[in-house]
């Protein structure tokens, strides 16, 4: 089945807009880590001028999920080896500590929201939609970020998440570990009994997991055709 990306309304397309479409894009994997993203296709495609489409892809390069290279362009990031085991040490350890922070802050309100991600993500999986899957996977953990009132470790942590989207996009090796893991349950079930050591617990597992199911030796092809990856239509 292919998937089209969201599109900007043609009424009020704007930078940001197309920055949102693209970011979304990337994080659903549809659009693949190494995939050039020509600034006259992108102009095409969303129907603006290759001066939004700069601006758009400039505002993804800060937030490392868009590398730009000089007289080369701009292409989806593709984090290296080095770079993939850097990330996922890293989101262990700071979200363990912010999930003990959550659990010690959390609200009903704040449970029902990381209940409704889990609704929404089994219906992925249920759809076949791995790539919306794991967005929702990845907004997860930013929910119980800001549930913890922690805006700088935050900060950092969804900049970690949209790395680990690209990495996981290429060198993912066990699908199942979406689908066979309870712990987004667990995490629930300990951030909504206020136990905070469980949460920190249940979150570094968690993450030590995510980590493991990673194929850190080989990087598969990327696929190049713009066009098709974001509006499903391989049409030049």
């Amino acid at each position: 089945m292919t998937l089209k990306a969201p599109k900007p309304s043609k009424v009020n397309v704007t930078a940001e807009s197309i920055s949102n479409a693209l970011s979304l894009a990337i994080h659903e994997h549809r659009l693949a880590p190494g995939t050039k993203l020509g600034e006259d296709d992108l102009s095409d495609i969303y129907g603006v001028s290759r001066t939004t489409v700069r601006t758009a892809l400039l505002s993804l390069s800060h937030h490392q999920i868009v590398e730009i290279k000089r007289n080369r362009g701009a292409y989806v990031a593709q984090p290296s080896l080095t770079e993939a085991h850097e990330v996922f040490e890293a989101r262990e350890l700071l979200e363990p500590r912010t999930a003990r922070s959550a659990a010690l802050k959390a609200t009903p309100d704040d449970i029902a929201l990381l209940s409704d991600h889990i609704t929404q993500e089994h219906a992925a999986l249920d759809a076949g939609d791995r790539g919306r899957a794991l967005y929702l996977s990845g907004k997860f953990h930013l929910e119980i970020a800001r549930i913890a009132k922690q805006q700088t470790i935050t900060d950092m942590i969804n900049v970690l998440i949209a790395r680990s989207s690209l990495i996981i996009a290429l060198y993912w090796r066990r699908e199942s570990a979406l689908c066979e893991s309870q712990a987004h349950h667990d995490l629930i079930a300990a951030i909504g009994d206020n136990n905070a050591a469980l949460s920190e617990e249940l979150m570094q597992s968690h993450l030590v997991d995510l980590h493991s199911a990673l194929n850190l030796h080989e990087v598969p092809p990327v696929e190049q055709n713009l066009r098709a990856m974001l509006l499903g239509d391989a049409k030049s």
